[in-house]
């Protein structure tokens, strides 16, 4: 079963709007041909599927007493959240992703859905970090590296543009930021 052909780049991304975007997109795929940056980036990606938030929330709610278990909790109930407003999102805008819709730009792993904006990667990555660190704020340096790793992987493998994961950094603030608000930390 073959793909039909994609539409033209200018049918899909107009104007000059977006030319930086592509650009950008482009140029950091092509960096992540390179073996070991298209390595590194593919395992980060991998992880931010939901291995690494789901072994930080188990480790949490297992090793953190009542206060773990409320943070592992609420940042269950935050990615709850924020994946009903990906998918969405995803269904609204139906913006194509950039390998097809770029020229030179190749998907260096598969998507796990067909549309790119916004990252859910990293929309949930942002909102777990910002309840993570409401709760335990000496996982900054961790948190906030993986979670910076995790949205440049999805423009270097092709998967997302540069404004799809800037979109997906202020939803998921704002999700997180909100279940804050909604959820006082009482313990």
């Amino acid at each position: 079963m073959s793909t039909p052909p994609s539409p033209p780049t200018s049918d899909l991304l107009p104007g000059p709007r977006f030319a930086l975007d592509r650009r950008v997109c482009v140029f950091a795929n092509h960096w992540g041909g390179r073996r070991v940056v298209g390595m590194l980036f593919g395992i980060v990606s991998r992880l931010g599927d939901g291995v690494f938030w789901y072994t930080l929330m188990l480790a949490l709610a297992m090793l953190g007493g009542q206060r773990g278990l409320a943070a592992a909790l609420h940042m269950a109930l935050t990615g709850l959240a924020a994946l009903l407003l990906y998918r969405v999102l995803k269904r609204w805008t139906r913006r194509p992703r950039p390998y097809r819709a770029c020229p030179g730009v190749i998907a260096r792993m598969p998507p796990l859905d067909e549309f790119s904006f916004p990252s859910g990667h990293t929309l949930q990555a942002v909102g777990f970090t910002v309840v993570a660190l409401a709760w335990y704020p000496q996982l900054a340096p961790l948190l906030l590296g993986f979670t910076t790793l995790v949205g440049v992987s999805r423009v270097v493998l092709g998967l997302h543009y540069p404004s799809d994961v800037l979109a997906a950094i202020v939803l998921g603030g704002g999700v997180g930021g909100a279940s804050i608000w909604l959820w006082p930390m009482t313990i």
